[in-house]
């Protein structure tokens, strides 16, 4: 019985040398990943009937209590019986791919096993596929478990010699031969399947973690690509572009070649084929049609499905990127052989469809929102230059009369500020040498109109770095004042205009001293339009709106009463507003 043991653990250690070969084989480990199919489910049958056959000639001839030790097996005789490992590969295969292919491995096993003959090839043909059913039923209660594992193959490998044993008990004869086979091949069967089996089963945990493994790293690489995909993808797709994340593709997947397209032509191809497909070139192939009408990932295995004039490439993952829902183009990589798409391979790629997919809808939705906000923004700031309008205007018909000299000054002086309005208005932002320029003559106009009735202070730090802030931001703070704050006084009005430097911020106030607002005008003012009798804080609220808009909350309008009367203004502008305005 020891040497019988031996023998065996050694024929099965070369099988198992054998699998663990297979298993480094990229097509086998490919066939070992797919979901089952029907396809699938026929080359599963015939793989594990394959190995169920590779443990028959594996075995052990028995004759008359005599071990041989015959490398190579050849049909029995009657008076001779087989202790062999044929069950591994059909309780492997039910384990897997469960009853359909335990049967069928079983069948292809027993009907080998049969052909064999001997005193125990009846009782081979049956027990084979019945182990197969039964290995494919034990794997329903396991299918939380990719591979089973050792522990439990261990065993669940036991039970299949267990049965064959019993079914040569019952159909072989003569009995007393039966009995005194199974007491010598029982016990080193049961021993050798089953240590086999456990053994089986780890290689393929060990497969499928590799897998695993890899399938992470491959995710991890797709994210990689992605985030340095953005800065092209945030141009759209054009020819630039499109060769940039080509060349980043190439270098990162190191397949054969990449393309990439619109929904009309190619934009880009790198590495084989560079010289054939020329960018420019409309889309041909009836595979990238196709994806681009399902905006489904389509697999070329040949190079009639990738260009039927080329024969350069011979195998290609097409993956459809949209954007906001609609196929905006294609990914195309090439690969010189279809055995080098693997299922890690497929994965990858629909990754990356998804999120390269995902990263052009957000640039152009942020692309969108900036435009929105630039709108928005100007139409805010235009809605300031009626208001200043008007007012001026309203000021010049008061005077043509009474003063026609101060009328034509005014007159004057309002041409050159509208001037100089409608350049700065141009712009998002400005520096704040050039708002207060702006604001300068803004404010010889309003002392022309109210003479000795406002006096205005200006008071700004030496060392005044090139802040940038949205232009005409400073004159509607100070109409508001002489408007609402100083309404009431007939002389001895101030303004008062602060801007300091701050490190990290500019620091500006604006204040009066005249009677100061309401507290719950101040809560008002600056969230929303105020009604009221004087106006509808139109003014006040674009300039809140504007500074919330470009720099935050923390830089909206802080509005307060003074303790000595008065209103005051206050906003900081932070210093990253340098680089913003510099940038654009």
């Amino acid at each position: 019985m020891e040497a019988l043991t031996l023998l065996l653990f050694e024929r099965m250690g070369i099988l198992l040398i054998v699998t663990f070969i297979l298993t480094r084989i990229p097509l086998v480990r490919q066939l070992l990943d797919r979901k089952m199919s029907i396809m699938n489910t026929i080359y599963f049958i015939c793989l594990f009937g394959l190995f169920g056959i590779l443990g028959t000639y594996a075995g052990v001839v028995i004759e008359g209590g005599v071990i041989s030790s015959s490398f190579w097996i050849l049909p029995l005789q009657a008076n001779q019986a087989l202790a062999h490992s044929a069950l591994v590969g059909v309780v492997i295969g039910g384990l897997m791919g469960g009853p359909i292919v335990g049967i069928g491995a079983g069948l292809i096993t027993g009907v080998h096993l049969y052909i064999m003959s001997g005193f125990t090839g009846l009782a081979g043909g049956i027990a084979a596929p019945l182990t197969g059913f039964l290995a494919g039923g034990v794997a329903r209660f396991f299918l939380q478990e990719r591979v089973i594992s050792s522990a439990k193959a261990i065993f669940i490998g036991m039970f299949a010699p267990i049965m064959q044993m019993g079914i040569i008990l019952i159909v072989s004869k003569p009995s007393e031969n039966a009995i005194e086979l199974v007491d010598m091949i029982g016990i080193p069967m049961v021993l050798t399947n089953s240590i086999s089996i456990a053994i089986f089963t780890t290689m393929l945990r060990v497969v499928f973690r590799e897998e695993e493994r890899a399938a992470a790293y491959e995710t991890q690489r797709a994210l990689h690509i992605a985030e340095a995909a953005l800065p092209h993808l945030k141009q759209g797709l054009t020819y630039q572009s499109a060769e940039a994340i080509a060349r980043l593709l190439l270098r990162e997947l190191k397949t054969a070649a990449v393309a990439v397209t619109d929904s009309e032509k190619i934009l880009a191809h790198v590495g084989f084929g560079a010289m054939i497909l020329i960018p420019g070139e409309p889309i041909r192939s009836e595979l990238s049609r196709q994806a681009i009408a399902t905006g489904k990932m389509q697999i070329a295995f040949n190079h009639e499905e990738i260009q039927p004039n080329h024969k350069v490439l011979g195998a290609a993952i097409i993956v459809p990127i949209k954007q906001a829902g609609r196929v905006a183009g294609l990914i195309k990589l090439y690969f010189k052989k279809p055995q080098e798409i693997r299922s890690v391979e497929i994965v990858l790629a629909q990754g990356l469809g998804k999120l390269l997919s995902y990263q052009l809808s957000v640039a152009m939705h942020e692309s969108m929102e900036a435009l929105m906000k630039e709108s928005e923004l100007r139409i805010l700031q235009s809605q300031i230059n009626p208001h200043f309008l008007f007012n001026t205007l309203n000021s010049i018909v008061s005077l043509i009369r009474i003063e026609p000299d101060m009328a034509r000054h005014i007159t004057m002086q309002l041409s050159t500020f509208m001037r100089l309005n409608i350049k700065i208005i141009a712009s998002q932002q400005i520096s704040i040498q050039q708002e207060m320029i702006h604001l300068s003559s803004y404010l010889e106009i309003i002392q022309i109109r109210f003479k000795d009735q406002i006096t205005m202070e200006v008071q700004l730090d030496s060392d005044l770095p090139m802040f940038m802030i949205p232009p005409v931001t400073l004159q509607p703070l100070v109409e508001n004042c002489i408007k609402h704050g100083l309404k009431d006084r007939t002389h001895g009005g101030q303004i008062r205009i602060e801007v300091k430097n701050n490190n990290h911020s500019l620091e500006i106030s604006v204040e009066d001293n005249g009677s100061g607002m309401a507290p719950e005008l101040i809560e008002k003012l600056g969230k929303e339009p105020v009604n009221s009798l004087e106006g509808n804080g139109i003014g006040v609220f674009n300039v809140n709106q504007r500074l919330i808009g470009l720099f935050g909350e923390q830089s909206g309008l802080f509005i307060e009463n003074k303790s000595d009367g008065g209103c005051r203004f206050t906003f900081s502008i932070p210093r990253i507003s340098i680089e913003r305005g510099i940038s654009r």
